[in-house]
């Protein structure tokens, strides 16, 4: 908060718009989330963080960090999550709570990671009722990025160094890790259409691990995450 003696330069740095700090910009991942040998287990919460904080220093919208939790459709086998609900009660809300008293943020652009959060999207409407905060999901990452674990994923490792180049011929390896495209994951398989089509996308493909592929997602997103906090700076 402003003291009687000084005032703050909200029209400094790298901002679009003095307006922006009314805006904040939060990440939500995974994790806990197998992601075969050559990805850590937190693959989606470091990409979901880097495209939050890189928008936040395009933008000047306020960086509030990450979510300690994800959610994930029961029938999906290859991580720790937890339920819709908790993730909204015991994560969200407290987080919006305390970025509006602290920071006086208004809006909220949450740039998510992880498939499985997308679940959470009903309970925006009520969370935003509750808070008094506009809030809006970008998917961006997840709906171009391709097969869980793939060449899409591996190459975006690449670019944020948390792809192990060494470890990418035992991708292929699908019966130790067998979620790799969910390919090994049969019950994901049967009860999700679009998980059934992504694994026999990269069966047909293979995979290739490519820093140009890695860039190109990765700007790709962010163009729609700075699109979304436009958006929300002229609502």
């Amino acid at each position: 908060m402003e003291s009687k003696n000084m005032r703050l330069n909200y029209d400094s740095g790298n901002i679009i718009s003095p307006e922006i700090h009314k805006i904040g910009i939060l990440a939500m991942g995974s994790h806990f989330e197998n992601h075969g040998p050559a990805l850590p287990i937190d693959t989606d919460a470091k990409i979901a963080s880097y495209l939050a904080l890189e928008a936040s220093n395009r933008t000047g919208a306020k960086f509030l960090g990450i979510i300690y939790a994800a959610t994930e459709h029961p029938y999906i086998k290859h991580g720790i999550h937890i339920k819709p609900i908790e993730l909204v009660d015991k994560h969200l809300k407290p987080i919006l709570k305390c970025a509006k008293r602290s920071l006086k943020i208004q809006k909220v652009l949450i740039v998510n990671g992880h498939g499985g959060n997308t679940k959470i999207k009903k309970y925006l409407p009520t969370i935003a009722e509750e808070t008094g905060i506009k809030i809006k999901l970008n998917n961006r990452i997840v709906e171009i990025e391709g097969p869980h674990a793939g060449s899409g994923e591996l190459s975006i490792g690449l670019i944020l160094g948390i792809t192990d180049p060494k470890r990418l011929r035992e991708c292929e390896n699908i019966r130790e890790y067998p979620e790799i495209g969910m390919i090994g994951l049969k019950e994901a398989r049967e009860r999700d259409k679009k998980i059934d089509e992504s694994a026999k996308q990269l069966e047909n493909e293979g995979i290739n691990a490519d820093p140009i592929l890695g860039k190109s997602l990765l700007e790709e997103a962010l163009e729609d995450i700075i699109k979304d906090i436009k958006l929300l700076l002229d609502d």
